[in-house]
C-alpha cells in the first residue's frame, strides 16, 4: 500500500468519470498553539487535509495529538494560529447550519423529554414547524427510540441516550458531522451495535461524517479513509483508504473481511512509530 498522503476516496472514485467536486472541508497548513500560564504547547503543525463530500472519514492518533482540537477548528469554536480551514468554500464558523457537532458525553437535559431534547436545536433557531416534528419522529423511530419521544433520559440506557444525541444533532440537517468519541462510554456490544446503525444512517442519508476514535477496529469498519496523526504536536503520519469489499455490511462483517487484520496492522505499526 503506498505510502501516499491523498489517496482517492471511494465516493471519487466511483465517480470517476465525473468532474471532481470541490471537497468539502479543507485544511491547509494549520498550525495551532494553546497558551497557558506555563507557556506555549504546539497542538497542532502544518495539517493538509481534504474530506470529500458524502465521505466517512475517521481521524486516529495518540491521546494529546490534537484529534479533537482538530474538530473543533472544523467547527469554527477555535481558529488556528496559521493556516485556514474552510468548509464548504467559507472559512469555519461557529453556529454554521452546514455544521453537527457530537459529543462523547450526550448532554441531554434531563427535565425535557426525548422528543423535547431533539427539538432543542430547532427550537433555538425558531424552526420548528410540523414537517420538522414529523422528521424528528421519523429519526427517532429509524434509531430504534420509536415510543420513547415522551420518556426522559434517566429512563434510557446509555446506548439509547447516544441515539437521542444523534437524533438532536440530525434534526438540523447538517451536511458535515463532526464525531468526537461519541461511542466511547458505551460497553462493547451497544458500541457495536451502534457503529453499524450511525453509519448506515448517514450514508443512506448522503451525509459526510468526520470522527474521531482511539479504537482502530471501530475507525476501520466505519470509514472511507482512516487518517492517522503523529504524538504532538499533530501531523498526519498518513492517510488509508479502506477496502473491504462490497459484501461487508456492518460493524461485525467487517472486522471478518480478509483485510481488516491487515488494516489493522498498518494502522498499529504507524502509531507504534
Amino acid at each position: 500500500m503506498e505510502r501516499e498522503l491523498w489517496p482517492m476516496p471511494k465516493s471519487a472514485r466511483q465517480g470517476r468519470d465525473r468532474p471532481r467536486r470541490p471537497p468539502l472541508v479543507e485544511i491547509r497548513g494549520v498550525r495551532h498553539v494553546y497558551h497557558s500560564v506555563e507557556g506555549e504547547t504546539l497542538a497542532l503543525d502544518g495539517v493538509d487535509l481534504e474530506v470529500e463530500e458524502g465521505e466517512f472519514l475517521s481521524i486516529v492518533g495518540p491521546s494529546g495529538c490534537g484529534k479533537s482540537t482538530l474538530l473543533s477548528l472544523i467547527a469554527g469554536l477555535m481558529r488556528p494560529a496559521q493556516g485556514e480551514v474552510r468548509v464548504k468554500g467559507e472559512p469555519a464558523v461557529l453556529g454554521s447550519p452546514i455544521t453537527g457537532y457530537m459529543l462523547q458525553h450526550d448532554h441531554l437535559f434531563e427535565w425535557r423529554n426525548v422528543l423535547d431534547n431533539c427539538l432543542l436545536g430547532l427550537e433555538v433557531r425558531g424552526a420548528i414547524t410540523p414537517a420538522a416534528k414529523e422528521r424528528v419522529m421519523r429519526l427517532l423511530a429509524e434509531c430504534g427510540l420509536q415510543g420513547f419521544a415522551h420518556r426522559y433520559p434517566d429512563e434510557l440506557s446509555g446506548g439509547m441516550r447516544q441515539r437521542a444525541a444523534l437524533v438532536r444533532t440530525l434534526a438540523l440537517d447538517p451536511e458535515l458531522l463532526l464525531l468526537d468519541e461519541p461511542f466511547g462510554a458505551l460497553d462493547y456490544q451497544t458500541r457495536l451495535r451502534l457503529e453499524d446503525e450511525v453509519r448506515k444512517l448517514l450514508k443512506a442519508a448522503g451525509k459526510t461524517a468526520v470522527l474521531v476514535t482511539h479504537d482502530i477496529a471501530e475507525a476501520i469498519s466505519m470509514s472511507d479513509r482512516v487518517v492517522v496523526m503523529s504524538a504532538r504536536p499533530g501531523r498526519i503520519r498518513r492517510i488509508i483508504p479502506i477496502e473491504l469489499g462490497e459484501d461487508h455490511d456492518g460493524a461485525l462483517a467487517a472486522r471478518r473481511s480478509p483485510r481488516f487484520a491487515e488494516y489493522f496492522d498498518i494502522i498499529w505499526k504507524e502509531l507504534g512509530e
